[in-house]
């Protein structure tokens, strides 16, 4: 078959996905903003896009949004119609619609099957919105407007695919019913070979600083250090936490720019401002045993997972991290955040402990708890490890079943929903 993928980003959620239908004999295709010429990735074609139309000016601003959506969807229309000049016909069109590029193909392709990840339905109830009170709605009635027009790019594919996939539960379940009918639950996956424990790891902090799986480690980690991932709770619970474990070593790994919610007042980053909240309760002897690694590569990053004594995750009620699942894969004892994402994750007691979500002091209690009772700490990580290996393997569980969604999105008549 002839398989085209569209994820401006590229490869993004297709990583293991693309390269695995290219090792089957199928002839796969990408177009992506990522690349500025054709080029190959492991057995995948590449080829750019370029987003043809500047922004207008003036707009309303809850518009901004879809029109870039909208400037992507043509932009990517107009590639995809050149390539249809030349001769391709995808066989099925497997894309990620957040950023509008599969917005139109139904229309140059009206016999392709379409596939779309479906990675969340902006709420008003159950979600981020209004989640936390530290940031309030000036005016409520008109966020959720906002939001009902940021669902206008969800709304025009609603049309557009034939079959959906979404990595959890929750997520799928943000989407309304006209949706979630035709969308099935696979993970991304993890590759849980990779992701081990491993206790001879070592973790270069800097400065001749060394630390291993012996040491006392309380590790955090987001993609960028904002309150959507809970940063401003975990600096919060920071001096009772260095106060209660005086030979722990706290670790965070994060960038300073913004992925979700709000933006920090101008010139500042939320990083420093919480960091600005809590240093004067911090005597320096402690805070030099805090250390703010900045994003690191992949090797290091499971490093730090491999010598982590506890790792800390919480999360507004949104996507869900990889790096939760990747914690629990390399067994580590993980204390997160009670809210409705993890609960299909992590069960109390079981595979980790939960907190209430704005309770700093509940999340010192629990990961002391952890440090004090190392046998109950690494059965937590031992049950963990079992449920990442049984639910979210890379190779045994998520891949095979994508691959089956593959064989169904193949087998269904385009432009029809059957279930």
């Amino acid at each position: 078959m002839n398989i085209l993928f569209i994820h401006q980003n590229f490869p993004g959620q297709y990583k293991h996905l693309a390269p695995a239908l290219a090792r089957a004999g199928h002839k796969c295709v990408a177009l992506t903003l990522r690349v500025e010429t054709p080029t190959d990735w492991r057995g995948v074609q590449l080829v750019p896009y370029r987003i043809r139309r500047k922004p207008g000016e003036g707009l309303h601003p809850w518009l901004v949004d879809f029109e870039s959506k909208l400037l992507r969807g043509e932009s990517c229309y107009l590639a995809a119609r050149e390539m249809k000049a030349q001769g391709f016909e995808p066989d099925l069109i497997v894309a990620h619609p957040g950023w509008g590029e599969s917005m139109f193909l139904r229309d140059l392709w009206p016999n392709a099957r379409i596939g779309l990840y479906y990675e969340l339905y902006y709420t008003t109830h159950d979600g981020d919105m209004g989640f936390d009170p530290e940031f309030p709605q000036k005016m409520p009635e008109l966020e959720a407007m906002r939001l009902r027009v940021k669902n206008l790019n969800n709304m025009m594919h609603l049309e557009v695919g034939d079959l959906g996939i979404s990595p959890t539960e929750f997520q799928a379940n943000t989407y309304p019913e006209a949706f979630r009918d035709r969308i099935t639950v696979i993970h991304d996956g993890i590759d849980t070979e990779i992701v081990r424990p491993n206790a001879e790891a070592v973790l270069d902090l800097g400065d001749g600083v060394s630390v291993t799986a012996q040491a006392e480690v309380i590790t955090f980690v987001n993609r960028n250090l904002e309150p959507y991932r809970g940063y401003h709770i975990f600096m919060r619970a920071l001096p009772q936490l260095l106060k209660e474990r005086p030979k722990a070593r706290v670790v965070l790994v994060g960038g300073d720019e913004v992925s979700y919610g709000a933006k920090p007042p101008k010139g500042r980053t939320w990083k420093q401002i919480y960091i600005d909240e809590v240093r004067g309760r911090i005597a320096t002897p402690d805070w030099q045993r805090v250390h703010f690694l900045g994003r690191v590569p992949y090797d290091q990053f499971l490093s730090l997972l491999q010598v982590s004594s506890a790792h800390v995750y919480l999360t507004y009620p949104f996507v869900l991290s990889w790096s939760l699942i990747e914690a629990m894969s390399a067994g580590v004892p993980i204390v997160a955040s009670d809210t409705a994402p993890l609960h299909e994750a992590i069960h109390h007691g079981e595979t980790g402990r939960l907190f209430p979500f704005f309770a700093p002091d509940r999340l010192v209690e629990e990961v002391c708890g952890v440090l004090e009772d190392r046998d109950m700490a690494q059965g937590l990580g031992r049950a963990a490890r079992k449920v990442a290996q049984e639910k979210y393997d890379l190779q045994t569980v998520c891949l095979p079943q994508q691959m089956k969604w593959i064989d169904r999105l193949a087998s269904m008549e385009p432009g029809r929903i059957t279930m």
